[in-house]
Formats: C-alpha cells, sequence, structure tokens
C-alpha cells in the first residue's frame, strides 16, 4: 500500500458533530476532516487514534474487536449519550502494534474493554460517516513525556506501509476555564509558535517540539498537556517529512485560535 500520511488535529469540543449549534461552530474543522480523506491515496485499512481522552500506566492498544462507546463529557443532551459509531476494532493490528512498542522497549498490553473516546468518534463520524474503515487506539502515559510518547510515535512508523492512518487527536489549544476573549492572546501565540516550530528543519523541529513549555503562553494554553501530547505519536512516525497545516480558525468559543497539521 502507499505510505500514508500522519496527522495531528483538533478534535473539537464534546459530541459536537451531533449537536447543530455547536456543529455550525466547527465547520471548518469540518471541512478538514472531510479533505483529509478526499487527500487520502487510498482507503486506509484501519485508523490508528491516540487521544487526548484515553490515558494509563503504559502504552495500552484497544484490541476489542467491537469496542463499545465512552461518553466522556458532561451537560450536554440525554440523546448524546446514546451515540453509536459502529466501526469494528481491529485486534490483529493491535497484536502487531503491541509488538511494536514492545520491541522498541516502551511498556505496553493489550486492552480488550476499552471503547471510543469522544476524541476518537467524534471527528470519525465525520471522516468516515459510514463507519466502513475499522478504527483502534493506544493510550497515552499519564506520564506525558514528549520524549516517551516520540519514541511510540517512532515504534509506529512501519504502519504508514501497513495502511494505517495514524491520528493524534487533541487540540492546539486546551484550557476550560478560558475561554471567550481571554483566549484570544494567549491562543494567538502560541498557534504561532507552533506554526513556525513545525516548519523547521527535522532535527530541530523535533528539539524545539519537545522544548514545548517554553513556548508562548504554553502552560495557560495547556495547564495539563494530555490534548497536546498526541502530537509527539503523529510527528514520530513522521519525524522527517514535512508538516502542513490542514486547519486553522480563529474565534473558537469567543476567542480561541487552533489548528491542525499533516506530516508526510
Amino acid at each position: 500500500m502507499t505510505r500514508l500520511p500522519t496527522y495531528f488535529i483538533s478534535h473539537g469540543g464534546g459530541p459536537w458533530p451531533w449537536i447543530p449549534q455547536m456543529r455550525a461552530q466547527f465547520v471548518n474543522l469540518e471541512a478538514s476532516l472531510k479533505k483529509m480523506v478526499a487527500d487520502l491515496p487510498e482507503l486506509p485499512k484501519a485508523v490508528l487514534s491516540i487521544s487526548g481522552h484515553w490515558e494509563g500506566d503504559d502504552f495500552a492498544v484497544m484490541a476489542n474487536p467491537n469496542p463499545p462507546m465512552v461518553y466522556d463529557y458532561y451537560g450536554f443532551p440525554k440523546e448524546t449519550y446514546e451515540i453509536t459509531y459502529p466501526a469494528p476494532g481491529a485486534p490483529d493490528l493491535a497484536a502487531r502494534t503491541r509488538d511494536l512498542l514492545a520491541a522498541a522497549g516502551l511498556p505496553t498490553h493489550l486492552d480488550t474493554t476499552q471503547g471510543y473516546d469522544h476524541g476518537t468518534f467524534a471527528p470519525l463520524y465525520i471522516m468516515f460517516p459510514e463507519a466502513n474503515v475499522p478504527v483502534y487506539q493506544i493510550s497515552l502515559n499519564k506520564n506525558y513525556s514528549p520524549a516517551e510518547h516520540l519514541a511510540m510515535g517512532r515504534a509506529l512508523a512501519p504502519l504508514r506501509d501497513e495502511g494505517v492512518m495514524i491520528v493524534g487527536s487533541g487540540l492546539s489549544y486546551h484550557n476550560l476555564r478560558l475561554f471567550g476573549p481571554g483566549a484570544k492572546v494567549p491562543s494567538e501565540a502560541f498557534d504561532a509558535w507552533l506554526g513556525e516550530t513545525l516548519q523547521e528543519a527535522p532535527e530541530a523541529r523535533t528539539q524545539s517540539l519537545l522544548d514545548w513549555e517554553s513556548a508562548p503562553y504554553a502552560r495557560v494554553c495547556h495547564k495539563d498537556e494530555d490534548h497536546f501530547i498526541p502530537i509527539f505519536a503523529a510527528l514520530g512516525a513522521a519525524e522527517g517529512e514535512a508538516a502542513t497545516r490542514i486547519y486553522h480558525d480563529v474565534g473558537l468559543m469567543g476567542g480561541v485560535t487552533a489548528s491542525s497539521y499533516q506530516f508526510g
């Protein structure tokens, strides 16, 4: 199969595709997710999601052939807790992925109970609404080590030649306590830094990203880095390849600037 790109996407808020007023806010994000699929050289064999909404003590690999739903959001309409995204899992690829991680010396295990969180099923519903592509996930390690998550991405690189679409799913800005006008300056500054950093030569780019806490307003935009760390998986799996911004929005939630990137 053709080598597939990798991605770091901003996945939007909660179950946004099922709430018309929220979906209207994310019209640019929706267009970018659809274009990601339209631009692929061929239909992926599977999608591997590394979401900011699943973390544990190691790099767990989802191995359920029919993953359940995880409604990891609060305060939304009742019907959003009945959403289903019936894409099959990929247990054979999960075993292959576990072996790649173990061969790289990374702590890992297969998890047969974990289901799809909204960092996975919300964007995937837009990308593959027929749920006709198998999907599985890898958890973040809750230590949030940039170097370990970069190593995880490097270990996953062979999957790109095996038809697997690797998606780091988070948000380039994630401070739930600071939306509205107060988000404008920090999110703009961090987004500008990220865009400039990803255009650096590969070796410099990797080092700059590893030092992300030195970026402008880094800890304002990411008090906890669970939604930023997935970028290291996407970068590690395509470390020597160019980054292209595939989504950019200004004024989300009253002030947030956000972006998504493709590697390769």
